[in-house]
């Protein structure tokens, strides 16, 4: 897993962390997030997303690996950590970070500061440690997926962990008062006190006791299991009253094995007190003792509470009765009242475009009806033009005419054959003056054919050559490379190099004479 490094968080800047956020966000669907999916995410040129990629994976954010079908990036923890610390930073909860304090099978714990300057405690989640990795058998996070990422399943039960912290604190459970918490991480108080397993006596071992197992008592009379009621997890503080930290396992009492984690947490009490204060008590508390006063369970939705227990629960613990009668209508009305706002939204735009695109329409009109107003005589003008043209015509033609000594020549309006005879003089007085033109003979029927050629203007020559250059070249790519030994292995480099040597440290040279 790797220890968390934060040196390199205020050097990041805002498109390490759009890259980093990229990348998380693919990894949504992508085992293997492919840079091209990442520059169109985060939004910036393909050639600095790569370098930003390449940084990143050169201090272990990002993590480039081949996979059977693409090879991408994925998120590293550290690299989910910068985010999340980032986002923690922003909100100014966090301002100042501090050493380990604790480790634990799937979290870390370390001090931090607030803006404040008041000292708190920061859990990551850290699910996929070699020694828990049966997070299928041990928690509820897959549902009914097949496989998940560590990182989300770390992200699950972080969320989770701050649900049963909120509503434990709001009921006056002796537990950390959560601050804040963003993907894995959650900042909470620093307990000031030592673990139970670092306690090696006590002053009263039976009241001690006495009030562990009324906690377990009341842990479950509000629907819920510790499943993890031990030393580890439990705290003194300075005046001798126990803390209990550490929530994700947290089950229902209506859970299939609720009977079973209630014994292991209340045995793992006797054991402990047996062992290390030498205490042994015949009273101690049974799943049946349990008196249920409470849905907190079914509040947090905990393992082992379906949709119609928690109905059935929130309806019987904790809820108002026109509440707990209406609540379903009162969704359904929530939703078709946003579904109606829509709708109207979408038809009031619909509307706003149309009589925009009517008022332009009609201020186009009044501009050509202003316009035709003020040009009332468009038509005689545009008559005139033509006729003006026609004039210009009949003038070139006249023109060419005279130009040529044709002067007998018939109209434009005669017939084909005088048309065809005018052309053939045309071409011959040209001829005439420009010699380079093609002398094309007359046809039978004395008409002009167009015809095209594909004469090159390139001499042969220059084409040969070209060809030639063409040939030898594919013929040289075509052969087969010398091996030659690189680096400091060729023995021709090397005696460049000393005479190099030489000739830069002789004296005698006939340029250094002059």
């Amino acid at each position: 897993m790797g220890k968390l490094n934060v040196s390199m968080l205020r050097y990041l800047t805002k498109e390490d962390f759009r890259v980093l956020t990229a990348v998380e966000m693919g990894m949504k669907n992508h085992e293997l997030v492919p840079g091209a999916l990442i520059a169109s995410i985060a939004c910036l040129r393909h050639g600095g997303v790569h370098k930003l990629l390449k940084e990143l994976s050169k201090h272990r954010l990002l993590s480039y690996e081949r996979g059977n079908r693409c090879d991408g990036y994925r998120l590293t923890n550290a690299g989910y950590d910068y985010l999340a610390l980032k986002t923690l930073a922003n909100r100014d909860t966090i301002t100042s970070f501090g050493n380990q304090i604790g480790t634990g099978k799937e979290s870390n714990i370390y001090v931090v500061g607030d803006q404040e300057g008041r000292t708190t405690c920061l859990k990551l989640h850290r699910l996929g440690r070699t020694c828990f990795r049966k997070v299928k058998e041990k928690r509820d996070y897959h549902k009914n997926r097949k496989s998940m990422n560590w990182l989300y399943l770390s992200r699950i039960s972080a969320t989770k962990e701050f649900a049963y912290m909120k509503a434990l604190k709001d009921r006056g459970f002796p537990i950390p008062t959560p601050i804040d918490f963003n993907r894995h991480c959650i900042i909470m108080d620093l307990v000031q006190g030592f673990p139970l397993q670092n306690v090696a006596e006590v002053d009263d071992p039976a009241d001690l006791y006495d009030k562990l197992m009324n906690l377990l008592l009341k842990f479950a009379g509000c629907g819920v299991i510790h499943g993890d009621f031990n030393e580890f997890n439990i705290m003194l503080d300075d005046d001798g009253n126990p803390i209990i930290i550490d929530f994700p396992q947290m089950v229902s009492t209506a859970h299939p094995e609720a009977k079973m984690f209630f014994q292991r947490d209340v045995d793992c009490i006797r054991d402990f007190f047996k062992r290390r204060f030498e205490y042994e008590s015949e009273l101690a508390p049974t799943f049946d003792d349990i008196c249920r006063v409470d849905a907190l369970d079914a509040e947090v939705a905990a393992s082992g509470v379906t949709k119609e227990m928690e109905k059935d629960l929130l309806l019987q613990y904790g809820m108002d009765e026109e509440t707990s009668e209406n609540e379903d209508s009162e969704d359904d009305d929530l939703i078709e009242e946003v579904k109606v706002e829509d709708e109207i939204e979408k038809l009031r735009i619909e509307v706003d475009n149309s009589m925009k695109l009517a008022e332009k329409m009609d201020d186009v009109q009044n501009a050509v009806s202003e316009y035709l107003s003020k040009c009332p005589d468009v038509e005689n003008e545009i008559e005139e033009i033509i006729d003006d043209v026609e004039e210009i015509i009949v003038d070139d033609k006249e023109a060419i005419k005279d130009k040529v000594g044709m002067h007998d020549v018939a109209d434009v309006s005669e017939n084909q054959d005088e048309e065809n005879d005018d052309l053939g003089d045309l071409r011959n007085f040209n001829s005439q003056f420009k010699p380079f033109r093609d002398n094309l003979p007359d046809s039978e029927t004395g008409s002009v054919r167009s015809v095209s050629t594909t004469a090159s203007t390139i001499h042969p020559d220059v084409v040969k050559a070209r060809v030639k250059a063409s040939l030898e070249k594919s013929k040289k790519k075509n052969q087969a490379r010398r091996t030659i030994a690189k680096g400091e292995a060729s023995a021709k480099t090397r005696s460049k190099r000393e005479n190099k040597d030489t000739i830069s440290t002789s004296q005698s040279a006939f340029w250094a004479d002059s």
